[in-house]
């Protein structure tokens, strides 16, 4: 089997850590897998190395400057990565997308899989139209959970078929044990508590500020930090307006950008918490290699993240209530085994196995 995965960036989102991690499970199984992306900025390959068992295409994407817009980038993303896969499509037998617009740009030359992380709500129109379309469109559909899933249903009439997501367990435990990592992240921090994913309105950032600054007289020399990268999206109104609250508060995160891979476990096993306070999540890996790191999670109170966490994190629902869960995990730090066994259970060599049995249910005529 010669699959093509398409992904819409080389940068550390979650959807693309998704794509690599199953892409390298599928090679281990014999399949022919070709990563599709958009090499923004000069990339050329992703943020971490990839397995040499897998193939990855980056197609030069060159900046639009300035005066460009969100609508017209998100058209001509499609426009391109549309056009060089079309030359190629033919080769493959599978043609699977993990995305919005790695989606409309498979279905330009003909059909194809989609995974549905989440689903979002934007305003910009030609996002709107491409989410949409990316919905609708797809011969099949996959969601990483069980409530991602029941919310297609309910507003497209679909049925995706769901497949959990894996996590490397192993790598975050082992961040646990790089003492010399850890220490870095304590010199250069202190004591913090985490967020991961950039600062962007599904992250619910603002709803963090305002309980760290709840938080912060009962625990001072605590600090709030933020890590990864930002979106393609346009979110620069939300993040003036968190920057202008951030000062109204007296409130300083620590905005450490995105991570190179081998500092991501210990940045995670330093933390005293982390706080993942989403209004919308597809799965919660972030909080899963946490887990499996042994740092206490609190997260908002979503149905997708009672499904796949249960009583291993705490829960809040806003900004009073997250700040009061953080208090509470600080002071009494949770035991972290049933968390680690969680995280231990989701294995990429599952999902792997799921995905070639779903590849495989389709026939010929239903994937590529």
């Amino acid at each position: 089997m010669k699959l093509a995965l398409l992904t819409y960036s080389t940068r550390p989102r979650g959807g693309v850590v998704h794509t690599l991690a199953l892409a390298e499970a599928l090679a281990a199984q014999g399949i022919d897998v070709h990563v599709w992306t958009l090499g923004r900025g000069g990339d050329s390959t992703f943020f971490r190395p990839v397995a040499e068992t897998v193939t990855i295409r980056a197609v030069p994407f060159a900046d639009g400057g300035h005066d460009e817009t969100v609508g017209a980038r998100i058209l001509r993303s499609i426009e391109v990565l549309g056009a060089a896969f079309a030359r190629e499509r033919a080769s493959y037998d599978v043609v699977h997308a993990q995305d919005c617009i790695s989606a409309n740009a498979a279905m330009v030359s003909g059909p194809c899989l989609r995974t549905i992380h989440h689903l979002d709500t934007f305003t910009t129109p030609e996002l709107v139209a491409c989410h949409e379309r990316a919905v609708v469109g797809p011969t099949d559909r996959i969601c990483v959970s069980a409530s991602v899933a029941a919310e297609v249903r309910a507003g497209w009439g679909l049925t995706p078929t769901v497949i959990p997501n894996g996590v490397d367990a192993a790598r975050f435990e082992a961040g646990v044990a790089d003492v010399a990592g850890r220490a870095r992240w304590a010199d250069r921090l202190g004591d913090y508590v985490l967020a991961l994913g950039g600062i962007e309105p599904r992250k619910g950032s603002l709803d963090l500020l305002e309980a760290f600054a709840l938080l912060r007289d009962a625990r001072p020399g605590l600090r709030l930090v933020f890590g990864g990268g930002e979106t393609l999206f346009d979110y620069r109104d939300y993040r003036a307006a968190f920057d202008d609250r951030a000062v109204e508060l007296g409130v300083g995160p620590e905005v450490v950008g995105t991570i190179a891979e081998e500092d991501l476990p210990s940045l995670v096993a330093q933390a005293r918490a982390l706080a993942m306070v989403s209004t919308k999540e597809g799965f919660g890996l972030a909080a899963l290699e946490a887990l499996a790191a042994g740092v206490p999670v609190v997260a908002r109170d979503l149905p997708v993240l009672r499904e796949v966490f249960g009583p291993t994190i705490a829960y809040a629902g806003d900004h009073v209530t997250i700040a009061l869960r953080l208090d509470e995990v600080l002071g009494s730090p949770p035991s972290s085994v049933a968390g680690r066994e969680l995280a231990r259970g989701f294995t990429w060599g599952s999902a792997a196995r799921a995905h070639l049995d779903f590849y495989e249910s389709l026939g010929p005529a239903g994937t590529a």
